[in-house]
């Protein structure tokens, strides 16, 4: 019965890590200290089994549901299964209560307490995750970038948080950064939001370049979406280059790491473009050879400023 039970718990845990392979970005990469591979890769557990409650992408068989005490009658409920979700990380803050009950919260725990990790960015998370079950569109650019502080913004505060790298300027960056990263991802997405019935282009902008929702669900993008994509690539380019000045802010290994996070980013952005700004037949992914082309950019960039 206990080797069952620990064998239940690594299965969705191991699933939920793997696609930190998936990435625009590498997660956590070899070249850094082990201590920091395995807290960047406790947060990204915990970010991605987040984002697979909100967007009912758990694995089957209802391991995650169980683990959070969820009923098996509301293992579909997202709202509910996001309400045990923060309930149980708030066991991760209690030094003095019971433990996590799900294994990637429980493998938070000692991150978050040799980190000196606070609960706001882990709640931001949350709460995005809450609002994509209640909002579906967003009317302006604002909006959009006020869901980012919630759904983006926090992992990069998180990756300060971790390397010990916090300033009141760096988070500013990183803001920038993240937000921009959030807004490449929805462009490589659109089909796949639109399936889920989500859309976060701004309406603002689909009216101002005559796109109508009909035109996000063709096979092939016609050119006013052509044109829609290439105007909201152009505001993420330009969010990833008010963030660069980051990369060049911190040294050694983290510089690397970080300027991987932007050339992901640009790289990306790069594939897009090469598709002709059409990303409805599936997401425009960066070859190798152009990630490590901007990551080279990147630190280019970082020594010239530094």
């Amino acid at each position: 019965m206990t080797g069952t039970a620990r064998t239940g718990a690594r299965v969705p845990a191991r699933a939920t890590l793997d696609k930190a392979a998936d990435e625009n970005f590498p997660v956590a990469p070899f070249f850094l200290p082990r201590a920091w591979r395995d807290d960047l890769m406790a947060v990204y557990g915990y970010a991605r089994l987040v984002d697979d409650i909100g967007d009912g992408d758990l694995a089957p068989g209802g391991a995650d549901a169980r683990h959070l005490g969820v009923a098996p009658e509301l293992a579909d409920d997202r709202l509910a299964l996001l309400d045990a979700f923060e309930a149980d990380l708030r066991r991760v803050f209690d030094a003095s209560g019971a433990a996590p009950h799900h294994p990637l919260l429980h493998a938070l725990r000692p991150t978050v307490r040799r980190c000196s990790l606070t609960p706001e960015p882990f709640l931001g998370l949350i709460a995005a995750n809450r609002q994509d079950q209640l909002v579906r569109r967003y009317q302006t650019y604002d909006d959009l970038l006020a869901y980012c502080e919630l759904s983006a913004n926090p992992v990069g505060r998180l990756v300060l948080g971790i390397t010990g790298t916090t300033t009141p300027e760096r988070v500013r960056r990183s803001d920038a950064i993240c937000t921009g990263l959030q807004i490449v991802e929805h462009l490589q997405d659109v089909a796949e939001d639109l399936a889920r019935d989500r859309i976060y282009l701004p309406a603002e902008s689909m009216k101002r370049f005559h796109v109508a929702e009909a035109d996000l669900a063709a096979p092939t993008a016609n050119a006013s979406v052509r044109a829609l994509v290439a105007h909201e690539a152009r505001r993420a380019r330009a969010l990833l280059d008010e963030g660069t000045p980051l990369v060049g802010s911190v040294e050694g290994r983290l510089r690397l790491l970080l300027a991987g996070f932007v050339a992901g980013g640009r790289a990306a952005l790069a594939a897009i473009a090469a598709a002709g700004h059409d990303v409805l037949p599936g997401p425009p992914r960066a070859t190798r050879t152009n990630l490590l082309r901007e990551v080279g950019a990147v630190l280019r960039r970082a020594r010239r400023e530094g």
